[in-house]
C-alpha cells in the first residue's frame, strides 16, 4: 500500500527559523540567565562537582541494589543522606541541582506542548496547556 503525503508549504528552514527563535527567547529570559550561571559556576568548583558526584553515584549504587531486589541497611541509606546533606550544604552544588530542576522542567514544559500540537493538529488551548504542560495532571 503506497501512501501519498501531500506537498509541505513550510520548509525545513522555516522550522528551523523558529525553533531558533523559541531557544532564544529561552535564553534571553532573565531567570533563566541566574540558572546558566549557577551551571556555570558548578562546572568551574571542582570541590562542588566532587560532592554532586559523590552523593550522584551513592545514590545510584542504592538503586541498583533495590532493583535488584536486595534490602538496603540503615547504614547505606544514613551514607547516602550524609552524602546528599554535604552537597545540598554547598551553595555551588545546591544551585546547581536547582538549576536542573528547572531546566528539566522547561524541558517537559516545551515537549508536552509540542507533543499536544501533533497529537491535535493545532496550538493548544490555555487549559490543554495548564493541563497538560505545567499543570497537576501532566
Amino acid at each position: 500500500m503506497t501512501m501519498i503525503i501531500g506537498e509541505s508549504t513550510t520548509s525545513d528552514a522555516d522550522y528551523k527559523t523558529k525553533v531558533k527563535e523559541l531557544c532564544q527567547t529561552i535564553i534571553d529570559d532573565p531567570a533563566l540567565k541566574e540558572v546558566f550561571e549557577g551551571i556555570d559556576k558548578f562546572m568551574e568548583n571542582d570541590e562542588a562537582k566532587e560532592l554532586f558526584t559523590k552523593m550522584q553515584s551513592t545514590g545510584e549504587s542504592l538503586q541498583m541494589k533495590q532493583q535488584s531486589g536486595l534490602e538496603l541497611t540503615a547504614g547505606e541509606v544514613e551514607e547516602y543522606n550524609k552524602a546528599r546533606e554535604e552537597m545540598m550544604n554547598n551553595p555551588v552544588a545546591s544551585a546547581f541541582v536547582g538549576a536542573q530542576e528547572t531546566i528539566q522542567g522547561i524541558h517537559q514544559t516545551v515537549g508536552k506542548a509540542i507533543s499536544l500540537v501533533f497529537e491535535n493538529g493545532r496550538v493548544p488551548t490555555d487549559e490543554e496547556f495548564e493541563s497538560h504542560c505545567c499543570g497537576s495532571g501532566g
